[in-house]
C-alpha cells in the first residue's frame, strides 16, 4: 500500500513540479511566507474600495478620497459641494449630540452600523446620580435640537431628513432630490444659527 519506498518515489517524481519556491522572503518555521504588506499597499486598497463603493471618479484626487469626510454620507455631500463647511459641522454636532443621548440613556443606537446587535442593553446595575444627570442633560439637549428642526418651515420633513443623513447615514440620500436637499440645508442652517455660529 504505502511505505517509505512509496513516499520516496512520490517525492522524487514531484521534484520539479509546481511553482519554484520564492527566494529572499521571511518565512514562519512551518514554511509559510510571512505577510509583508506595507502601509502604502493598505492605503491604496482602501482608496480603490472607496472609489468603487462611493462613486469617486478618477478625476477626484487621492487626498480627497483619503479625507475623513469621504467616510460618511454628510461628509461626502460636503466633498460633492452640496453643503458648506459650516453646515457639515452643524450636522456633525447634531449627530454627536444624538449619539451622546443614545449612549447615556442606555437606548440602543438606531443605526445597525453603530452597534453590536448582540450586546444591546441598558445600564448595568445601579444608576448613579451623575449618570442620571448626564442622561438628563443629553435628553434635554436632544429635545432642544429636535425642537429647533421642527420649528423650521416643513419641520417634520426637515427633522427626518437631517436625522436620516446625519445619524442613520443613509447613502442613497447623497443623491437626494432638490426639495429634500433644501430641507437638509434648512435644518443644518437652523442648527448652526442656534449654536451661535
Amino acid at each position: 500500500m504505502g511505505g517509505k519506498a512509496a513516499k520516496a518515489r512520490t517525492s522524487r517524481a514531484n521534484k520539479g513540479a509546481g511553482r519554484p519556491r520564492k527566494e529572499n522572503v521571511e518565512r514562519f518555521p512551518c514554511g509559510k511566507i510571512k505577510p509583508f504588506e506595507t502601509e502604502k499597499d493598505n492605503i491604496s486598497v482602501a482608496i480603490a474600495a472607496r472609489r468603487r463603493i462611493h462613486g469617486f471618479g478618477r478625476t477626484v484626487d487621492d487626498e480627497t478620497v483619503k479625507s475623513p469626510f469621504a467616510g460618511y454620507t454628510l461628509g461626502r455631500m460636503f466633498l460633492d459641494g452640496l453643503i458648506t463647511s459650516e453646515q457639515r459641522q452643524a450636522g456633525d454636532d447634531y449627530a454627536e449630540a444624538m449619539a451622546r443621548y443614545h449612549k447615556t440613556t442606555g437606548i440602543p443606537a438606531p443605526s445597525p452600523r453603530a452597534q453590536s446587535l448582540f450586546t444591546v442593553k441598558g445600564h448595568e446595575g445601579e444608576v448613579t446620580e451623575s449618570l442620571a444627570d448626564r442622561a438628563r442633560k443629553a435628553s434635554n439637549r436632544m429635545m432642544a435640537l429636535q425642537a429647533i428642526l421642527l420649528r423650521c418651515p416643513d419641520g417634520p420633513q426637515v427633522r427626518s431628513t437631517v436625522y436620516n443623513v446625519t445619524v442613520m447615514d443613509y447613502e442613497h440620500l447623497r443623491q437626494m432630490p432638490p426639495q429634500q436637499l433644501l430641507w437638509l440645508r434648512r435644518g443644518l442652517i437652523a442648527l448652526r444659527a442656534a449654536r451661535g455660529g
